[in-house]
């Protein structure tokens, strides 16, 4: 029986071939595996490596769809090739001018070999002194600032929030989230076998009463939101939807997990539900957006008495942050570098909004003035799927709206789109392409 990567081989000989074109529907995977005698297990090992290698995506409830081709086909919006440099809209990292020379005098210090001997060290959960007080000082708003005993580390932001549902979570459990989330959040609760549960929102946020009917339903053991600088739909809640849904978690007993990795980019965003509900909310929140994505730490401030256990989970996922991240870290807040960092992204997510505003004016894109992220709900008859395979013959990826769906019964047809890790100039060119395309139709 051939290997996986064997069938997936001549799959993707296909695609750059132009044998499969850009747009076009894989069978699914039963009658793939039927067709070559293969385990539905294998099939979908093949199809998940096509997905690692960038040539198909795969849309919940609709199937899997080529995203791109080597060849030169003219003609349709959807088959046109660019001839520019690939730019990829899928990640989102934002680095500054002047980003390496702010970091590298905070980083030689650290490799004198006496001091570079201690930092290669593992750290504990629960860090450093130094590490527990940057933390605070890093994550404190107007209205609330974290004590540093309550603060543990994890390596990046995906293993605190992991490290933390696992902690409140037993398998089979239900957690609440936004009808749109993050999609590693997705993928977290999928391995540690925990249903997501969409609640119903407006343009405010989830609604309270959304939160008291799914735990009447069947009980919630946590919340996962986003409520400052949602991704992807850039939604910030407001103070007073924070209040009623601290309110609301406070009487049903039920803990939160607030994910803030992109609230340094709104300072002025209402305080934390962790200031209106200290007891119940979990604040997550890294290194890698704000100081560099190389430099990853992530942090988790928790309720006094979930200390341990979210410490214990940390260290049974193996989820620990290095020492010298956490030292770095000390570093960049004490000299108040991760301070002008911030400032320097605000300022610059701030421009590239500005080339979104320019170059997709008219169409129905939804973003903040400081956000690194737009969410552009596509303009009939396009769908994600066809839209994205399109993007993708143009040398641009974008992130499709279903990849951010809890509920597969509802996919919106509208996409992400990535500011920060392209230079502006390409930024500007793939939103240009990208608006011809939309305009084109399919």
């Amino acid at each position: 029986m051939d290997d996986y990567r064997g069938i997936a081989d001549r799959l993707a000989e296909a695609i750059t071939s132009g044998r499969l074109k850009p747009g076009q529907r894989l069978m699914p995977q039963r009658q793939f595996a039927r067709r070559h005698g293969i385990a539905g297990s294998t099939a979908g090992r093949v199809y998940a490596e096509l997905v690692r290698r960038g040539l198909v995506v795969g849309e919940v409830g609709r199937g899997t769809f080529v995203r791109a081709a080597a060849s030169d086909p003219t003609g349709r919006a959807l088959i046109e090739r660019a001839g520019a440099a690939p730019v990829n809209m899928e990640l989102n990292y934002p680095v500054v001018a002047g980003q390496a020379e702010l970091l590298a005098p905070l980083l030689t210090p650290l490799l004198r070999p006496d001091v570079l001997t201690e930092a290669l060290l593992p750290a504990a959960a629960t860090g450093t002194a130094p590490a527990r007080e940057a933390a605070a000082h890093l994550l404190a708003t107007p209205g609330w600032r974290p004590e540093p005993g309550r603060v543990l580390f994890t390596g990046n932001a995906r293993q605190s929030i992991a490290a933390t549902l696992a902690s409140l979570v037993r398998a089979g459990g239900r957690v609440g989230v936004e009808p749109l989330t993050y999609p590693l959040v997705k993928e977290i609760a999928a391995r540690l076998g925990i249903l997501l549960v969409p609640l119903a929102a407006d343009a405010d946020g989830p609604l309270p009463e959304s939160v008291a009917a799914a735990h009447r339903t069947a009980p919630l053991s946590a919340l996962y939101l986003q409520p400052t600088l949602h991704n992807p739909t850039s939604r910030t809640t407001s103070a007073a939807r924070r209040q009623q849904l601290a309110d609301v978690v406070t009487d049903l007993g039920l803990p939160v997990v607030e994910d803030r990795i992109w609230s340094f980019l709104h300072p002025l965003a209402p305080d934390p539900l962790a200031a209106h509900a200290p007891a119940l909310t979990h604040v997550v929140d890294s290194l890698s957006k704000r100081v560099a994505p190389g430099l990853t730490a992530g942090f988790v401030v928790v309720p006094q008495d979930r200390v341990d256990a979210v410490g214990a989970a940390i260290r049974s996922g193996g989820w620990n942050a290095g020492r010298f991240a956490l030292e770095a870290a000390a570093r960049a807040v004490a000299e108040g570098v991760a301070d002008r960092l911030a400032e320097a992204k605000r300022a610059d997510a701030a421009l590239r909004q500005r080339i979104v505003a320019e170059e997709l004016h008219g169409l129905a894109v939804r973003a903040h003035p400081q956000g690194y992220y737009a969410w552009w709900e596509l303009p009939a008859p396009w769908r994600a799927d066809t839209f994205t395979a399109a993007a993708a013959a143009h040398g641009i990826a974008v992130t499709p709206g279903p990849a951010f769906a809890v509920d597969p019964g509802r996919t919106p047809d509208a996409i992400r789109l990535g500011l920060a890790s392209a230079a502006a100039p390409d930024l500007r060119r793939a939103l240009r392409t990208l608006a011809g395309v939309a305009r084109t139709g399919p």
